[in-house]
């Protein structure tokens, strides 16, 4: 069992040499703290909470890197509570009880509070759950998990029940590199004495290889500082060094960015599932966020591929999901069946042109009223408008199909959608010639 005092909890004054660079950059405060703006920013119901110093119990879940414990440890150092971490590996129900025990002396004797943080909380089995039930329950204990899994999976209902569940992040890339310039400056607690240099690219590019982890990203930035003398530059070919692989170029806001996606879409709608693999490779490389090809891949299954196989926006929405659902790095599979099965299906942007044509019309010019037949009939008194009256319901007649009119009089010959010979859509194609011989030419 770890105790922390309030002292350590916040981050001590000066620096550790030996502790590890992300350890000691940790924010103490408000002021320092990067991103979750959505959750600590000001006005914020936890950041008051804090500054209140009224916590309720939490689980504080995202992804690694993305301060968790910073903020128990924030906790700690801004609060009057008496606090203790334990972490789920190695903890055990009697390091528990002999918190309890300890939380009910501080209550009786000294009027405070106890907050318990759990660092890895889902890997507590049920019954280690199930002990701290009542002490969170009656308020002898603050419960402070943290968790990379989904605690609505791995976290008992009853113990859920009890707390309020907080959502970090992943950092930006923007968010990392600010981390990055901070710790590279700050001659305190970061490495700034070694007054090292690096261009802003370079630190994106260590940022981007983070994936929103700025532990990871801060180790990293570590390791290339140890192989540089003071006054050294950190420079790409030093990352591939440390890496040893190739640091893709890859500025989500530059023109590479653009290149890739682009090429990535129209690789998808050439029907090249090769060169669809390798540009999703070479995003997933550098970290693009894994939710913006997820759109891309819907999109294109949309209007590249359409009705010829409705199947691809199927398989791309589930893939979508899928990507929330397990994260990286397993995502990569659902997507890329996803992507190769949207490249080698055959293509249609029929609807597409059509739903943008009919918009055109609905701008641009006067498509008269909805015909009488087809409005809303429900209510009493609207056959005598003539609303609804010679409508035919087409599930009475053969083939549950009848020919009426259903555009405006002002557009009733247009055609929008006109399905091509592909794929599913010859079928649709062949449904509408039978039943609309005359649009056949027009």
């Amino acid at each position: 069992m770890e105790d922390l005092d309030l002292f350590s909890a916040a981050g001590s004054s000066g620096a550790d040499k030996f502790e590890p660079l992300a350890q000691r950059m940790r924010p103490r405060n408000f002021d320092e703290l990067v991103g979750q703006e959505e959750i600590v920013g000001k006005g914020r119901f936890l950041r008051q909470m804090i500054e209140r110093d009224q916590i309720p119990s939490l689980i504080l879940y995202g992804p690694p890197g993305t301060g968790k414990t910073t903020l128990a440890q924030m906790i700690a150092g801004m609060t009057g509570s008496a606090f203790h971490r334990l972490n789920a590996v190695a903890a055990g129900i009697q390091d528990i009880r002999q918190i309890v025990k300890e939380a009910e002396e501080q209550r009786k004797y000294y009027g405070k509070r106890t907050i318990i943080f759990i660092d890895e909380i889902h890997r507590f089995n049920k019954s280690q759950q199930d002990v701290l039930l009542p002490y969170v329950e009656d308020g002898r204990l603050v419960l402070i998990g943290a968790t990379t899994e989904n605690p609505f999976f791995e976290v008992n209902h009853a113990l859920l029940s009890r707390v309020r569940i907080v959502q970090l992040k992943a950092l930006d890339g923007q968010q990392l590199t600010s981390i990055l310039r901070r710790a590279l400056e700050d001659k305190e607690r970061g490495l700034g004495k070694l007054g090292l240099k690096a261009e802003e690219a370079v630190l994106l590019a260590m940022a981007e290889l983070g994936g929103g982890d700025a532990r990871m990203s801060l180790n990293l930035l570590e390791n290339a500082a140890a192989m540089l003398p003071e006054g050294g530059e950190l420079t790409t070919e030093l990352l591939e060094q440390i890496l040893g692989e190739r640091v893709q170029r890859y500025d989500k806001k530059g023109d590479n960015h653009y290149d890739i996606v682009s090429a990535f879409i129209k690789s998808m709608r050439g029907s090249d599932p090769d060169a669809a693999l390798h540009y999703l490779a070479r995003m997933l490389a550098a970290g693009e966020d894994v939710n913006f090809i997820a759109r891309r891949m819907v999109i294109c299954a949309a209007e590249d591929v359409g009705n010829a196989d409705p199947m691809a926006l199927v398989l791309a929405m589930s893939a979508a999901q899928a990507v929330q659902f397990v994260g990286l790095p397993e995502a990569r599979i659902p997507l890329a069946e996803a992507v190769t099965y949207i490249a080698s299906a055959p293509k249609s942007n029929a609807a597409y042109l059509g739903i943008d044509s009919a918009l055109s019309d609905v701008r641009s010019r006067n498509c008269g009223q909805v015909p009488r037949h087809l409005r809303d009939a429900h209510y009493k008194g609207a056959a005598k408008l003539g609303h609804g009256v010679d409508y035919r319901y087409a599930h009475d007649y053969p083939g549950h199909f009848v020919s009426q009119q259903y555009l405006p009089d002002e557009i009733r010959d247009k055609r929008y959608y006109r399905p091509t010979e592909n794929g599913v859509e010859r079928r649709l194609s062949a449904y509408l010639q039978q039943c609309w011989p005359e649009r056949k030419d027009k």
